[in-house]
């Protein structure tokens, strides 16, 4: 480094280039910024350099790679440092409390989680390291089971294999929202330095203040699953068959052990999505909420085996697709408003036969502002209550927080984008428990009325009325590009409109 000229003939860009190259020990990272100043790359370096990534209420989510604008190592520290500085500064028991972290099995999550790791314990934070790879929803579960004061996932969910991200949630159980995440901006800018030890990764693990707590929150989850099951006999004795996918990612261990304690069969998996692969060779976009392209190889196993109803968990098993094969023999794959009124009105019948003491004036359930209303429909039609919030399961899993406080029971909670929050147990969209719900109600319509999962969504719409959606996006990965954008909408008649 002694020898490299660093001159792209802007001074800024040149102290960030130094910067980065006086504090990044990965070697790949470091190699790749020093060959783009050696071959003059400067709108490169520009775009890597001169803008850092900036941490909002989902935390952080980008492509992998050397710079500031990217997800590496030294980004990783620099997030962890100034999230952990802020966390002691907000709530001071966190140095007792301690906080989770948990990752999924993409490429470079396992160090990412260890590396953050290093800094809360740096800083006197206990870390609960959940050791292997698992479902996002762990991680605010072990918060709520442990009364830790934050947690860290390491994921960038559906997203493709070049991406990865941090997730961060408070100690509520909830994602963080404002102000939370402008103070974590702030204080990771303040403390960009890596501090002493912030890459010995092995003396953190061998920290007294660092436990893995995964068999015992293992243990926990499942025993709360399998006891929330209405009828293990009838699931026992299920007339249906069930393919499942992983879709590459972190959940056919898990949903193997969600099926054996909620008393089902086994299901049949799609092996060639079985195996956690960060490559995720057979799909383009991990992503089940796709539909019909990313389900071939689903529709291929559950036709070869007799099957009616696909399970698709996204790749940190916090979402759930479902496709059922019709009488036409075509594939039925719902989309994320059908499969949130079928959920409503199944937590609206468990609810009744579970808690029938439970006044329907204490009974509420949640959508966010881009879902259908069907669930607004139901309420009224039944007499529960329903909550409208802004986009996301962080506005929704705060606002079912605060409702739970009040001594209120929330039932359900979803968004159209497939996630789906089942009782207070995770105070996030959890795809492991959308699966077992999913499966006991497919299991009880088929056993008891000789029903399709399609037949009821009918039904549900001649009872509660018929609600039509048509949903899309665009993808852009130029945050300035994104900002420009919103600021016209939100300008559009003139400032401040």
């Amino acid at each position: 480094m002694a020898n490299l000229k660093i001159d792209t003939g802007k001074p800024l860009l040149d102290e960030k280039i130094a910067e980065w190259l006086k504090w990044d020990k990965n070697e790949v990272t470091r190699a790749d910024v020093k060959q783009k100043v050696q071959r003059g790359e400067v709108d490169q370096l520009e775009k890597i350099m001169a803008h850092r990534m900036v941490f909002g209420t989902a935390g952080l989510r980008g492509r992998m790679g050397a710079g500031y604008a990217l997800m590496n190592d030294l980004v990783i520290i620099q997030t962890s440092q100034g999230f952990s500085k802020y966390l002691t500064a907000v709530n001071p028991k966190a140095r007792t409390k301690g906080v989770v972290i948990g990752h999924d099995s993409r490429h470079n999550s396992h160090r990412f989680a260890r590396l953050a790791a290093a800094a809360f314990l740096n800083n006197g934070i206990p870390v609960y390291l959940l050791g292997k790879i698992v479902p996002t929803p762990f991680v605010p579960f072990t918060i709520l089971q442990y009364g830790a004061a934050a947690g860290v996932m390491v994921t960038a969910s559906h997203n493709p294999k070049e991406d990865n991200g941090y997730k961060v949630y408070w100690e509520n159980g909830a994602q963080i929202i404002p102000p939370h995440d402008s103070g974590i901006q702030k204080s990771i800018e303040e403390n960009l330095s890596p501090w002493e030890d912030a890459w010995d990764v092995e003396k953190a693990l061998a920290d007294p203040k660092l436990t893995d707590p995964l068999d015992d929150i293992s243990n926990k989850y499942f025993s709360k699953l399998g006891s929330s099951m209405l009828d293990k006999e009838k699931n026992q004795a299920s007339p249906l068959t069930f393919t499942l996918t992983a879709m590459h990612g972190v959940s056919h261990d898990y949903m193997v052990e969600a099926f054996k304690v909620c008393g089902f069969k086994p299901f049949v998996p799609v092996k060639e999505q079985m195996v956690p692969d960060p490559e995720f060779p057979t799909v383009k976009f991990p992503n089940p909420e796709e539909g019909k392209s990313a389900l071939d190889l689903s529709f291929k196993t559950a036709n070869e085996n007799g099957s009616s109803v696909i399970l698709a968990n996204d790749p940190d098993a916090d979402r759930l697709a479902v496709a059922e094969k019709l009488p036409s023999g075509q594939w039925k794959v719902f989309t994320g408003n059908e499969e949130g009124a079928l959920l409503g009105w199944w937590a609206w019948q468990r609810s009744r036969q579970l808690s029938p003491d439970i006044p329907t004036s204490d009974c509420y359930m949640i959508a966010s502002t881009v879902s259908s209303k069907i669930l607004r429909a139901i309420a009224s039609k039944e007499g529960f209550n329903f909550e409208e919030t802004l986009t996301g399961f962080k506005w929704m899993g705060n606002k079912a927080h605060d409702l739970i406080k009040d001594g209120k029971t929330v039932l359900f909670a979803f968004e159209e984008a497939i996630g789906f929050m089942n009782g207070s147990e995770v105070l996030d969209k959890d795809g492991v428990s959308a699966a077992m719900r999913l499966a006991e109600m497919a299991t009880v319509l088929k056993a008891d009325h000789n029903m399709t999962l399609f037949d009821k969504l009918q039904d549900i719409y001649k009872t509660y009325g018929y609600h039509v959606s048509n949903n899309s996006y665009y993808i852009c990965h130029d945050q300035r590009v994104i900002n420009k954008m919103f600021e016209r909408i939100r300008n559009f008649n003139g400032p401040n409109t």
